[in-house]
Parts: structure tokens; sequence; C-alpha cells
């Protein structure tokens, strides 16, 4: 007579915390201001402005947008302070840096908000694999954020975690 198979992963008290389910629609772009400089290495002011007047802002609504300079040149602040100022009213968000940069910020102000008070003293489970971009910093913060208050850390699949913390 065979045994009954007893999956023990389902009755278990962990808890699945995945991060991809915080994942914001939006597209995210980079915009490089390096076109608008001349020889893309030198900002003149009156024309730089110039472009940033012209330029349809609008196409970006809903979009999260990391302002580069792809060049070496030397962009002083307010440059990037101008764009922001004329994306702002249709963005989700701007930030000065690379892609992976923005998608950190994102789920820095995601993690920052969300109440982790579900999960006092539960053994948690960080997923691991995802479909969406979630940053190497997000599961960082989220471990640092979890470890206030969850019973024990891991990380991966219910089947095949690696653990993290502990409460003694």
């Amino acid at each position: 007579m065979a045994e009954e198979i007893i999956n023990r992963v389902a009755q278990s008290k962990l808890v699945t915390f995945d991060l991809e389910d915080y994942y914001p629609a939006g597209e995210r772009v980079l915009f490089d201001i390096s076109d608008w400089l001349m020889e893309g290495l030198i900002l003149r002011e009156k024309e730089f402005r110039k472009h940033v007047s012209d330029y349809d802002w609008s196409q970006h609504q809903g979009q999260y947008v990391s302002l580069i300079c792809s060049t070496d040149a030397i962009v002083p602040a307010w440059a990037y302070m101008l764009i922001s100022v004329h994306l702002t009213p249709f963005v989700e968000k701007t930030i000065i840096g690379t892609l992976d940069q923005l998608e950190t910020s994102i789920y820095q102000e995601i993690i920052a908000d969300l109440d982790v008070s579900d999960y006092k003293d539960k053994p948690v489970i960080i997923k691991g694999c995802a479909n969406k971009p979630i940053p190497d910093n997000a599961y960082a913060m989220m471990t640092a954020k979890l470890h206030n208050v969850a019973k024990s850390v891991m990380y991966g699949e219910a089947c095949s975690s690696v653990p993290l913390y502990k409460k003694r």
C-alpha cells in the first residue's frame, strides 16, 4: 500500500514575498542629453535652453526617466534640473543616472512605504526568480526591512531556499 504524498511546503507557515508584485507599470526611458551639446561635449546655455523649450515633453507621459550624458562632457547640475522641471508634469519619476539606478530608486520608495507588520514573527521567503528587472539592491533593501519583523528570512523558492537570517 502506497503512502499518501504530503505537500509539506503547502502546509508550512512560510510566507512568500515577491518583489515582482510591486513592480510599477510604466516604460523606463534613458534620456541622453549629449545631442543637445555642441559636438556632444560643450553646453552652450542659450542653445541648450532652446532645445529644452522646443522639445515635446508630453511624449514621456507616465514614463520613468533616467537622465544621462553619454559623452565625457562636464554637465552643470542646473542642466539636469532644468530638464526635470519640464519632465515633472508628465513622468512618474526622474533621476540622473543609469536605468539600473532608476529601478533601484523606484524600489527604494516602494520598500520604504511598505507595511511589513503582516510578516511579524513569520518565516518569510523573498522570491528569487523574476520575469521583471528587479534590481539586486531591492532584494537587499527588502531583506533589511524584513529583518526587523520576521522570524526568519530566506531567499529563493520554498523547495530550495537559502537561509539569510533567523531570530534567536
